[in-house]
């Protein structure tokens, strides 16, 4: 029952972090930003991985046409490869904020690249 409300709870933020992730790129950096997400304040660094996984999935099956499981693996490196880049200055202001900040999206972006996934 644990793992079903977690999973549950990552999911929902996975959801969250994909519309502020959206709402940001949309308004640039110069604009404001959603308000911050207080379910992220103490997630651990595998944790948010789990988010932008759940994340890269959804919004790569839909800019592809394609189903998740096509996406598995490449939102699978793109998530591993972004929060392993993260330093303990991002991973915090993730943590504060809910979303990547502007050098950690920089991360995400080379990841998106390098791990043959489209730009959003």
């Amino acid at each position: 029952m644990m793992k079903r409300q977690v999973g549950a709870v990552v999911w929902a933020a996975g959801l969250s972090l994909l519309m502020s992730a959206g709402a940001a790129m949309a308004a640039g950096s110069t604009s404001a930003l959603p308000p911050p997400d207080p379910t992220a304040k103490n997630l651990t660094p595998y944790m948010i991985q789990l988010r932008a996984f759940d994340a890269c999935l959804i919004t790569q099956s839909r800019l592809m046409s394609t189903t998740r499981e096509a996406v598995h693996t490449p939102c699978s490196c793109y998530a591993k490869g972004t929060v392993n880049a993260m330093t303990k200055d991002e991973i915090q202001a993730f943590r504060d904020t809910g979303y990547f900040n502007d050098t950690a999206r920089e991360k995400g972006y080379d990841f998106i690249d390098r791990c043959k996934l489209k730009r959003p």
